[in-house]
């Protein structure tokens, strides 16, 4: 009997370790897949731009260290920490090197969209300590405080260009007062400007005054803009993991993110995207990729520091990440569905499949931010 009994237990053992081998090849061939289309679509951007300082032409000619290109940086250095490609790392320090480490319009400038490319500049600067990469950022966002001016942060959008560089200064600097400053800013932008941008009520965000009620969309809601929203997801979730535990104010961003964690989840589509328009599928609705990855940041990021219950989030994330990769990514690398820029649903339109953005960078960016959050999930 003991024998019988014995023999059981090593058969029941024995299907376990199976069971878990069998669980770990499927994590691993998941990861692979997600590591295969993050690294194809930014080759693909990469072979488009293999000079990293040449100007960015639309409809008129700007610099490549403006904000759209980046937030493709910061997808790219999220990318680097999954896969050591040195030239990755390369691509991003040619771009630094050739701007001379430097923002659009000098340090003196107050404009978020000049700043963004300092978070990329403090990045590689912890790997390697040259004073030059971080003697502008730190030099402009100084002045910034120096200054006791607020009120610059008047869209959405601005939280995520300029917000993670206080933060990281702060942590850099060893230095609370950037994160103090960061939060003033922060909470003019949130309850200020305009009569404050964030509805708590709703749990999102009006992209600037212009938005705020009595303004409505055609059917008759207020106007959430996907890719402003995620653009404070981004903010929060990038604050959040520059921040100390004990840092000031981190109970404020924690409960906001989670407030618009929350709101988002009904708001999905059916096909796993989210409108341009979060409260009006009839404005210009359909597939997005953008906001769409950018909310896909937020939550997997969110179960991966175990802020977010994954029962609930990761079936809204797996539907949203295998949308985008079957939906919107090209066998090219090309990605699909991405509006171009603007402030509102009716910009950058028509949104489809094969329509071509004013600019590929950011949307790469926010690509590559969702795909390193899901790879670190483990799989799908």
């Amino acid at each position: 009997m003991l024998k019988a009994t014995s023999k059981l237990i090593l058969l029941g053992l024995a299907a376990l370790t199976f069971s878990s081998c069998a669980v770990q090849k499927q994590q691993k061939a998941q990861k692979e897949e997600i590591l295969k289309v993050m690294r194809s679509t930014n080759e693909y951007f990469m072979n488009k731009w293999p000079d990293p300082y040449k100007p960015i032409f639309t409809n008129i000619q700007r610099p490549s260290n403006i904000w759209t290109r980046a937030v493709y940086y910061e997808g790219l250095m999220a990318l680097y920490q999954l896969d050591k490609n040195p030239k990755y790392y390369d691509y991003a320090v040619e771009w630094g090197e050739k701007h001379k480490w430097g923002l659009r319009n000098g340090i003196k400038t107050r404009n978020g969209d000049d700043q963004a490319c300092g978070q990329t500049y403090l990045d590689l600067f912890e790997i390697d300590q040259k004073p030059e990469r971080i003697k502008d950022i730190k030099a402009s966002m100084d002045l910034m405080m120096a200054s006791g001016k607020i009120n610059d942060w008047t869209w959405i959008d601005a939280i995520q260009m300029a917000m993670p560089v206080f933060a990281k200064l702060g942590v850099l600097e060893k230095n609370p007062e950037y994160f103090e400053y960061m939060y003033k800013m922060y909470m003019h932008t949130k309850e200020v400007e305009g009569g404050g941008l964030y509805n708590a009520k709703e749990g999102l965000w009006w992209r600037d005054k212009a938005f705020v009620p009595p303004y409505k969309e055609p059917n008759g809601d207020d106007c959430y803009w996907s890719r402003g929203n995620g653009w404070v997801v981004a903010a929060l979730v990038r604050v959040l993991d520059i921040m100390p535990k004990d840092g000031p104010h981190r109970e404020e961003y924690l409960k906001t993110y989670l407030e618009m964690m929350k709101a988002l989840v009904p708001l999905q589509r059916e096909d796993g995207f989210w409108n341009v328009s979060l409260n009006d599928a009839t404005n210009f609705g359909g597939p997005e990729t953008s906001g769409t990855a950018l909310f896909v940041y937020g939550m997997a990021y969110g179960i991966n520091k175990g802020l977010l219950e994954k029962s609930v989030y990761q079936p809204v994330i797996d539907k949203a990440w295998n949308a985008m990769v079957t939906k919107a990514v090209h066998p090219t690398g090309f990605l699909g569905y991405m509006q171009g820029t603007g402030k509102e649903p009716k910009d950058g339109q028509p949104v489809t499949y094969t329509s071509m953005p004013d600019f590929e960078d950011y949307g790469l960016g926010c690509f590559l931010l969702a795909g390193a959050e899901v790879y670190k999930m483990g799989g799908k």
